[in-house]
C-alpha cells in the first residue's frame, strides 16, 4: 500500500494512530502508574506492620505477664507502632478490659466477652485498613485487557478503512495498520498481568496479618479469662 507505515518501532506506531488507540494507550499508562503506586505503598505499609509488630510482641509480652496493663496499653499506643496490626488489635482489648475492671457492673456482666467483642471490632477495621488499595488492584487486573482489546478493535477498523479510502487490498495494506491496533492489546496484558500477581500477593499478605491478629486476640482472651480468675479467688 502505497504511503503505508512499514516501520514497526513504537514512536512511529503511535504517531499513525488514531486518536481512539491513543486514548486508550494513554489510560492503560494511567493503569499502570496507578497499580504501580498502589503496590508501592502497600509493600512499604505491610513490611512496617511485620517489623513494628513483631517488636511490639517482645517487649509487651513481659508487661502483660508481670500485670503491667497500663504500661502495656501505652506502648502499645506509641507513635512506634502506628503502623502495626497487633498494636491496634492488643491497645483495643486491654483497654476495654481495664475500663470495665474499674467500673461497678453487674455481677452478671462478662468482661471477658466484652474485651473480646473490641477485639473482633478493631481486627475487622483494620484487615479493611490494610486491603485499601486491593480493590483497584483487581478493578485493573481484569479492565486492562478489555480497554487493550477496545483500542485493537478501534485500530484495526481505522486500517480497514484506510485501506477503503485508497482503493488497496491484501494483507500488505493492512498489516503495519493490524500491528499497531495489536499493540494496544499487548500494553493491556503489560498493564494487567503485574496487577493480577500484585493482587494475588498482597490478599496472601493480609490472610497472613489476619492470621496473626487472630492468634493474638486468642492469647489476650485467655489472659482476660486468668486475670478474671485471678480476680475471683481474691474475693
Amino acid at each position: 500500500m502505497e504511503g503505508m507505515n512499514t516501520n514497526f518501532s513504537l514512536i512511529s506506531m503511535w504517531g499513525t494512530m488514531n486518536w481512539v488507540a491513543k486514548g486508550v494507550v494513554i489510560v492503560l499508562a494511567i493503569m499502570s502508574v496507578w497499580s504501580l503506586t498502589i503496590a508501592i505503598e502497600r509493600l512499604w505499609r505491610f513490611q512496617n506492620a511485620k517489623k513494628q509488630s513483631l517488636k511490639l510482641a517482645r517487649e509487651v509480652t513481659p508487661m502483660l505477664k508481670n500485670h503491667k496493663l497500663e504500661e502495656a496499653i501505652r506502648h502499645a499506643n506509641s507513635q512506634q507502632f502506628k503502623h502495626s496490626h497487633l498494636a491496634r488489635v492488643l491497645s483495643a482489648g486491654l483497654t476495654e478490659f481495664q475500663y470495665e475492671s474499674t467500673q461497678d457492673l453487674p455481677e452478671d456482666f462478662d468482661i471477658v466477652e466484652s474485651g473480646k467483642r473490641a477485639i473482633e471490632r478493631e481486627t475487622l477495621m483494620t484487615t479493611a485498613e490494610m486491603k485499601k488499595g486491593l480493590g483497584n488492584l483487581a478493578t485493573i487486573s481484569t479492565t486492562a485487557p478489555f480497554v487493550g482489546l477496545f483500542g485493537t478493535v478501534a485500530g484495526i477498523i481505522h486500517a480497514f478503512q484506510g485501506m477503503a479510502l485508497t482503493g488497496s487490498g491484501g494483507l500488505g495494506a493492512v498489516s503495519a495498520g493490524i500491528a499497531e491496533a495489536l499493540v494496544t492489546t499487548a500494553f493491556g496484558l503489560f498493564v494487567a498481568i503485574p496487577a493480577v500477581w500484585l493482587y494475588n500477593y498482597f490478599l496472601q499478605k493480609v490472610d497472613r496479618f489476619q492470621v496473626e491478629m487472630s492468634n493474638s486476640s486468642s492469647q489476650l482472651v485467655d489472659y482476660f479469662i486468668k486475670n478474671e480468675a485471678r480476680a475471683r479467688a481474691r474475693v
